[in-house]
């Protein structure tokens, strides 16, 4: 037995337990759980995971059965909160979009069950599971303005840290595009339009003046990390929402405080685009529309979405979760013109030398740079549909937030939490970093909060409606249905 499988079955198990205990008997012990788990999300790869059978060469969106420290911490939160939850907090909680979430695991999981090979896909499945894990804790300990105060201070820590290194790397490392702790340029880009207008929404809430002063920080520092990442979309998605949030949370009446948040916001965002202007101009010089999606003889963004309408064409149920690489390699790719080595099965390492005469630039094919293609070539189109219904879902949850206008912190963080997807959609519209593991554990705290500001929301419409209800006529009661207020004053 080696070193790591002996740690797997001995110091894992015993880290659960402590984690669980600990968060069970002494309350800011689950708090520190809560603050790091979104902190430390970012620097899941960085030693803080192992991977089980490890295909490190396999090029998928999960390469091992991954177990990380945030796992522990999220199984502790969340044993914690059911068996010992603070005093007024009901045990029972159901999450919107939840129950789509289970059905697009369940079909994930028959999908894998039937697809070949397998192995990549459980790879995939047990982060699916965990992501589960994960959400369900998030949105059953966020339930009073006090986990909403923690949510963003783990937040701040995320932005600032990945922010303040990426200038570390440009102008002491000397990285022409700064990755951050997430390995690729890109995937900090994404990090950082999904999590600016949260502070963006944090600055105009009702939190104590050091928080904000933090969340003041972190604006003008993700967008000087968004310039350095040199990502063409990153730079308008983030200049966008921005822009959104900010229209969004201030209210129509002039004071200020709104004008100080819509100065901060218009100088990072225009800062933001001019100080880019250069070297944005120079990487769409590098590759046209046309190139990109009309050429057929090279990789651009087009050849994805041909792959996976060919994949679609042939397979309704698709090649099988995290199985893009392995099918584009061995067989789509190959009857589309493009010349990749092919795997050799899941055991052994394929050759990574490119032949002379062949017209790709890696030995084998990369998972598709389109959240949707890869999803349509992977699960097949009963799996793109799920995939649709789930992100409206998620939309139609934050997007109430948005037309309702109030001062309230609950409000102004859905506000937050709504343009983050919007910014995190837009970028995988050309990419897939959805699924990469720092960014697909940041997502997935973001929605948990999400989930439980929704059901804060829908049970105070219900409390009105009963304080306005005649008393003839019968109220559905929130407290007998869901049990205590969910989420209230800290």
């Amino acid at each position: 037995m080696d070193l790591k499988t002996l740690f797997g079955l001995t110091v894992i198990p015993a880290g659960f337990v402590v984690g669980i205990l600990t968060a069970c008997l002494i309350k800011p012990i689950r708090d520190f759980y809560f603050v790091a788990l979104i902190a430390l999300a970012p620097l899941v790869d960085w030693h803080l995971d192992l991977n089980y059978s490890s295909r490190d060469w396999y090029r998928g969106t999960s390469r091992g059965f991954e177990i990380s420290l945030l796992d522990i911490f999220a199984v502790s939160i969340l044993i914690s909160t059911l068996l010992a939850p603070r005093p007024g907090q009901s045990r029972r909680f159901w999450p919107a979009s939840f129950g789509l979430m289970l059905l697009m695991f369940g079909y994930a999981a028959f999908n894998v069950a039937i697809s070949d090979p397998r192995l990549f896909g459980m790879f995939e499945l047990l982060r699916m599971f965990r992501g589960l894990i994960l959400v369900l804790a998030v949105a059953l300990f966020v339930r009073s303005d006090r986990e909403l105060r923690l949510f963003i201070l783990g937040m701040a820590i995320l932005v600032l840290f990945e922010s303040l290194l990426a200038v570390k790397q440009r102008y002491l490392e000397g990285l022409h595009r700064v990755p951050g702790t997430v390995i690729e340029s890109n995937s900090l880009s994404v990090l950082l339009c999904t999590t600016v207008p949260v502070m963006v929404a944090a600055v105009g809430s009702k939190i104590p003046t050091p928080l904000k002063l933090l969340c003041v920080a972190a604006i003008p520092c993700a967008a000087v990390a968004e310039i350095l990442t040199i990502s063409r979309a990153g730079v308008i998605i983030m200049s966008l929402v921005l822009f959104g949030t900010m229209i969004a949370i201030v209210p129509y009446r002039i004071n200020a405080r709104n004008i100080a948040l819509a100065l901060v916001v218009v100088l990072g965002a225009g800062g933001l685009a001019a100080k880019s202007w250069k070297t944005l101009q120079a990487r769409f010089h590098e590759s046209t529309m046309e190139q990109e999606y009309g050429n057929k003889k090279n990789l651009g963004r087009g050849y994805y979405i041909r792959i996976a309408k060919a994949i679609a064409a042939e397979q309704f149920f698709g090649v099988g979760l995290n199985n893009w690489s392995y099918w584009v390699s061995n067989k789509y790719g190959p009857k589309l013109g493009y010349r990749f080595v092919p795997y050799k099965g899941t055991d052994h390492m394929p050759s990574d030398k490119v032949p002379e005469t062949s017209n790709v630039d890696m030995a084998q094919a990369a998972p598709a740079h389109s959240l949707g293609a890869l999803t349509l070539g992977e699960l097949g189109i009963p799996g793109f549909i799920l995939f649709i219904l789930i992100w409206l879902r998620w939309f139609q949850m934050g997007f109430g937030f948005v037309i309702h206008r109030s001062s309230e912190a609950m409000q102004r963080m859905g506000v937050g939490l709504f343009f983050g997807f919007v910014g995190m959609f837009l970028q995988c519209l050309t990419e897939w970093v959805f699924r990469h593991h720092p960014l697909y554990i940041v997502i997935h705290c973001m929605l948990g909060v999400l989930m439980a500001l929704y059901f804060a929301k829908k049970q105070k419409a219900l409390e009105m409606a009963k304080q306005a209800a005649p008393a003839a006529v019968p109220v559905p009661d929130a407290q007998a249905q869901f049990g205590k207020p969910a989420f209230q004053p800290a």
